[in-house]
C-alpha cells in the first residue's frame, strides 16, 4: 500500500460522514482476459478502491456500514495452484489488517450484507461500474438489469468521492510529482528520437517502454503522429517527414498509480518554418497566460475563454480571423481552431475521475455544461481550489473535414477568413500540455524538470 492504514481508515471515516447513513459498497477490478483467459491485460484496481482501500489485489470489494459502525475487505483467498503460479499473495484477512478494517469474508458474504441492508430499508450506495463484469456483479448483488447499474449509482457517494479524490494531499502531489519525472524521460527521449524516416510507431514504442521500465505503464494510450489534428491519433508505420511537425501526447502512470500527462510537438526537421512558428507561438502564449492566471475561486469555465479570447486576437493578427473578438467567442467561431476544453482534472486517473460521470467531476449548480459546439467538450468549468491538479492543454487545430462543412454551410463567416484558411489545410495540429497545481495563491507547473517547449528551446534541445 501507498499508505499508512491511518490514512485510508480517516478517509473511510471521512466518506461515511459525507454520505451519511447506509451501506457503501466500493468494488474493486477483476482481471481482464485479453484473448483468452490466462492472457490477460495488465491488472489496473479501480482508483476509488484504491483510494479507500489501497489493495492491489482482484477480485476484492470494500464496505463501510455507516449506521452499525462497521467496515468489511470481502475477497476469496487464492489456492495452492494459483500460488504456483502466481507466488504468495496475503490472505484477505491480511490485506484488511493492513488497511485498517476490522472485518473481512469471503466474496459471497457481499450478498449477504447487502440483502441484510436491503430488508432493513435502508440505502445501499455503489459508484457507477465501467467495466461490463462489475456491472453483472452489481445486477446480481441488486437484483436490477446490469445496463441499469451505472444510472442508479449513489449520487450521494459520487459527489462525496469527487471532493474528496479533488483535492490532493502533500503525499499524493509528490507522487504525481514522480510521475512527472517519468513523463520528462518519455518526452525528451521521443523529441531526440524524431527525424525523418523514424516512424510514429517506433517513438510510441519506444516512450512506452520508457514508461513500463520506471514505473506501471503509460497513464493511457500514447498519442504520436505527424497528423496533430487528430485528438487520439494512434501511432502508425508512417515514417515521419521533413518539414512536417510530430505531436506527442503521453503520459506515466507510478507503480502507485499516479499520473502525469503532457503534449509536445517537435519539428522533425529540426527548425519551425515561418508559418509553424507563427501557430505555435500562439499556443505557446495561451498555454502561459493559464499558468500566470489561474488561482482559487475563479471558475476554469472563465479561463477557458479567456484563452479563446488570447487565440482569436492572435488568429485575427494572422489573417485567420476578423470582427470583433468577444463576439466571436461569444458565437463560439473559436472553435473551428480549438475544439476542445482547455484541461481535465489529474490524479490516480489521466482524466480524473471521469468513470464518476464527468458533470459531478468538473461542474455544479453554479457552473454547468455547455451546449456550444467546441466548449461542449470542457471538461471542467467550476471555481478551481487549492490542491487540484489540472491539465493546461490548449492547442490550434486545422481539420479539412470541419474546414469544408463549415464553409459549405456559411458557419462564421463575420469571423473567419476562409481564403486565408486554405492555405493551412494540410498544416495539421499544435498542442502544448502541462500538469498544474492550484495553490493557495495562484498556480504552479508539476514536474522537477519542464520538458522544453518555448520554440527556441525546442529547436536548441534538438540541436543538442
Amino acid at each position: 500500500m501507498l499508505f499508512d492504514r491511518q490514512t485510508y481508515s480517516a478517509r473511510r471515516s471521512e466518506l461515511a460522514g459525507r454520505v451519511g447513513s447506509g451501506l457503501i459498497v466500493i468494488m474493486g477490478n477483476n482481471n481482464a482476459p485479453c484473448n483468452y483467459p490466462a492472457n490477460g491485460y495488465k491488472f489496473r484496481q479501480d482508483s476509488s478502491f484504491l483510494y479507500y482501500f489501497g489493495q492491489e489485489r482482484d477480485g476484492l470489494a470494500g464496505v463501510i456500514d455507516i449506521d452499525e459502525n462497521r467496515e468489511y475487505l470481502l475477497g476469496d483467498d487464492i489456492d495452492i495452484e494459483d500460488v504456483i503460479w502466481t507466488g504468495f499473495v496475503p490472505s484477505v484477512k491480511d490485506m484488511a489488517e493492513e488497511a485498517g478494517v476490522s472485518g473481512s469474508a469471503p466474496m459471497s458474504e457481499l450478498k449477504t450484507l447487502i440483502d441484510k441492508a436491503v430488508r432493513q430499508g435502508r440505502e445501499v450506495h455503489y459508484l457507477p461500474p465501467y467495466r461490463h463484469d462489475t456491472m453483472i456483479q452489481i445486477g446480481d448483488l441488486l437484483g436490477i438489469h446490469p445496463l441499469e447499474t451505472r444510472a442508479k449509482a449513489s449520487v450521494k457517494l459520487i459527489k462525496a468521492v469527487v471532493d474528496m479524490r479533488s483535492v490532493k494531499s502533500d503525499a499524493e502531489i509528490a507522487e504525481i510529482e514522480r510521475a512527472m519525472a517519468i513523463g520528462y524521460e518519455m518526452h525528451t527521449a521521443a523529441m531526440k528520437a524524431c527525424r525523418p524516416g523514424v516512424t510514429e510507431k517506433y517513438i510510441g514504442g519506444l516512450i512506452e517502454g520508457i514508461a513500463s521500465s520506471y514505473g506501471c505503464k503509460v497513464s493511457f494510450n500514447n498519442i504520436v503522429s505527424m497528423h496533430g489534428e487528430i485528438f487520439h491519433g494512434d501511432p502508425s508505420l508512417r515514417p515521419l517527414e521533413a518539414g512536417r511537425l510530430m505531436l506527442c501526447d503521453a503520459g506515466a502512470e507510478t507503480v502507485n498509480n499516479y499520473c502525469s500527462d503532457n503534449t509536445r510537438v517537435t519539428p522533425v526537421s529540426g527548425h519551425f518554418t515561418d508559418k509553424q512558428r507563427d501557430i505555435y507561438s500562439i499556443v505557446e502564449a495561451c498555454h502561459d497566460l493559464t499558468i500566470e492566471k489561474a488561482h482559487p475561486g475563479m471558475k476554469w469555465m472563465d479561463m477557458h475563454l479567456d484563452v479563446c479570447r488570447l487565440m482569436t486576437e492572435r488568429l485575427k493578427d494572422l489573417g485567420l480571423m476578423k470582427g470583433n473578438t468577444e463576439d466571436a467567442v461569444q458565437a463560439g467561431a473559436h472553435a473551428m481552431f480549438l475544439q476542445h476544453g482547455l484541461g481535465h482534472m489529474m490524479g490516480m486517473d489521466v482524466h480524473d475521475m471521469e468513470g464518476l460521470g464527468q458533470i459531478y467531476v468538473g461542474f455544479d449548480d453554479e457552473v454547468r455544461p455547455s451546449k456550444q459546439f467546441g466548449t461542449n467538450c470542457l471538461r471542467c468549468g467550476r471555481r478551481i481550489q487549492p490542491g487540484w491538479v489540472l491539465t493546461d492543454e490548449p492547442g490550434i487545430y486545422f481539420i479539412p473535414a470541419l474546414i469544408d462543412k463549415w464553409k459549405s454551410e456559411g458557419m462564421h463567416r463575420d469571423f473567419i477568413c476562409y481564403d486565408k484558411l486554405e492555405e493551412y489545410r494540410d498544416f495539421g495540429g499544435i498542442r502544448l500540455e502541462d500538469d498544474i497545481l492550484i495553490t493557495e495563491n495562484g498556480c504552479r507547473v508539476l514536474g522537477e524538470k519542464i520538458i522544453p517547449y518555448h520554440s527556441h528551446d525546442v529547436e536548441e534541445f534538438i540541436a543538442g
